[in-house]
C-alpha cells in the first residue's frame, strides 16, 4: 500500500483501463514490505506515530484502514468516480448520504416501488428528524416534475427498481434536478458498475449494496458511496468517520475479492436471465413478466441506451395470484427461498412478504402475486428445470 493516502480514485481516473483490469488492479498495488499480489487484511485498530499528530495516513481504523482504503480505490475506478466511501450496509451508506444532503424541513423525491429498507429509511427514520419524501414513478418525468418543490434537495432513484425492474431515464432526470438546484443519487445495486456507471449519465453520487453483485457470493453484508463531487465528497466522509459505520477490515477485503471476478459473473447472471426470461414468458403459469431486456418492457428502449447489460434480476406475476406465488417459492429446489440478492446461487423470494412487507398499506406496496428472481451463474439448464417443475405446480 502506498504510504500517503491519495484521493480515492485519483490514480485510476481516466486512466483509459478496462473494466475488469480496474477491478483487478484500482488500488491493489503488491503490498510493498512483503511482495504479496493480494491487498492484505489489516487488522488493527491503530497506528503507530512517529511524533504527537505525524503518522503515514492512518491513526484510528473507524478514520481509515489501508484494506479499506482500496476497496474505496477500487469501487470509485468502477464507477469512472474521483472517490469511493464504504459502509457497514448498504442502509448505513443511504443514512449517511441523507444526513449529509438533506435536513429537518427537506423533501426528497423517491421511486414509487422502492426497496422496503429505503422506504422504512424515510418513512420511519428520517421522518421523524423533519424529511418530507414523496413517492413518484420516476419513469413519468412530468410527474417528477410536477412533484419537485422548492425544498427538495435530492432525488432518490433506483434503476432498475427494486422488485418491479421500472427503469429511469438518469440523464433526465438529473437534468431536472439540476435546474432545481437539487442532487441526484443512483442506487445502482441491481445492476452494478459492470452494467451501468449513473455518475457518467449525470448523477451527483452513486449508491451500492456491496452486499449484492460487488460481494457476490453471500457472505458479507456493506455499502458504498461514489461521487465525483469534491466538496461532497468531503462532507460524506467527516459523516462517515463522525456517525461511524464503518467496514471492518475483512468485510472490505471479501468485497474487494469478489470485485475482481464482476464482470465475468454479471456475464453469466445475464445470459441466465435471459434463458428464464424465455422460459417464463408464455408460461401459462405465469400472468406477467418484469424485465428491462424484453421489448414490450416500459423501460426497453432506455435501458439499452444506459445499461450494457439487462441483468440477473427478475420478476414475475403468477396467474393464480397469492396463493400460486407462495407455492411456487415453496416448490424450488436450485433457486433457494431466501432474501437479498446478487450471489452466485440462484435465490427466490415473495417481497410483498419478505424484502418489502414493510412497505405493505403504503403507495409503495408490491403486488401479493409477485415473485422476484435473483438468478445465480449455475448451469442455465438446471435451473430451468427447478423452475418448470416449481411453475407445474404452484
Amino acid at each position: 500500500m502506498d504510504a500517503e493516502r491519495d484521493l480515492p480514485g485519483d490514480r485510476w481516473a481516466g486512466g483509459g483501463y478496462g473494466f475488469e483490469t480496474l477491478a483487478i488492479h484500482a488500488g491493489q498495488d503488491p503490498d510493498p514490505a512483503t511482495g504479496a499480489v493480494i491487498v492484505p487484511i489489516y487488522q488493527t485498530s491503530t497506528y503507530a506515530q512517529s511524533d504527537v499528530g505525524e503518522h503515514r495516513g492512518y491513526e484510528y481504523s473507524r478514520s481509515g484502514n489501508p484494506t479499506r482504503t482500496a476497496l474505496e480505490t477500487c469501487l470509485a475506478a468502477l464507477e469512472a468516480g474521483r472517490t469511493g466511501l464504504t459502509f457497514a450496509s448498504g442502509l448505513a451508506a443511504e443514512d449517511c448520504l441523507l444526513r449529509t444532503v438533506t435536513g429537518p424541513g427537506g423533501h426528497v423525491l423517491v421511486p414509487d416501488d422502492a426497496y422496503g429498507g429505503t422506504y422504512r429509511l424515510f418513512a420511519r427514520v428520517l421522518a421523524r428528524w423533519g424529511v418530507e419524501h414523496t413517492p413518484v414513478p420516476l419513469g413519468d418525468l412530468d410527474r417528477v416534475r410536477a412533484a419537485m418543490r422548492p425544498e427538495t434537495s435530492l432525488i432518490w432513484c433506483e434503476t432498475p427498481t427494486n422488485p418491479l425492474l421500472a427503469v429511469a431515464d438518469i440523464a433526465a432526470l438529473a437534468a431536472i434536478a439540476h435546474e432545481a438546484g437539487a442532487r441526484l443519487a443512483v442506487d445502482n445495486t441491481f445492476a452494478s458498475p459492470y452494467l451501468q456507471q449513473p455518475l457518467a449519465w449525470g448523477a451527483d453520487i452513486v449508491v451500492h449494496s456491496t452486499t449484492k453483485y460487488l460481494g457476490g457470493h453471500s457472505d458479507v453484508v456493506g455499502g458504498a458511496l461514489v461521487t465525483s463531487d469534491t466538496g461532497l465528497a468531503e462532507e460524506l466522509a467527516y459523516h462517515q468517520n463522525a456517525m461511524g459505520a464503518v467496514p471492518g477490515p475483512f468485510d472490505s477485503w471479501l468485497v474487494l475479492r469478489g470485485a475482481k471476478t464482476l464482470g465475468v459473473r454479471m456475464d453469466r447472471h445475464c445470459a441466465n436471465a435471459a434463458r428464464v426470461v424465455e422460459l417464463l414468458t408464455g408460461h401459462p403459469a405465469v400472468a406477467a413478466v418484469l424485465y428491462p431486456g424484453l421489448p414490450d418492457h416500459p423501460g426497453h428502449a432506455v435501458a439499452s441506451r444506459q445499461m450494457s447489460g439487462y441483468g440477473g434480476m427478475v420478476s414475475f406475476r403468477l396467474a393464480g395470484g397469492e396463493a400460486a406465488a407462495l407455492e411456487v417459492c415453496r416448490r424450488t429446489r436450485l433457486f433457494t427461498l431466501g432474501e437479498s440478492l446478487g450471489g452466485v446461487e440462484s435465490l427466490i423470494e415473495h417481497p410483498a412478504r419478505m424484502t418489502h412487507a414493510s412497505v405493505a398499506g403504503s403507495q409503495l406496496e408490491v403486488p401479493a402475486d409477485l415473485v422476484r428472481l435473483s438468478v445465480g451463474i449455475e448451469t442455465a439448464d438446471d435451473l430451468l428445470a427447478d423452475l418448470d417443475e416449481a411453475l407445474a405446480g404452484g
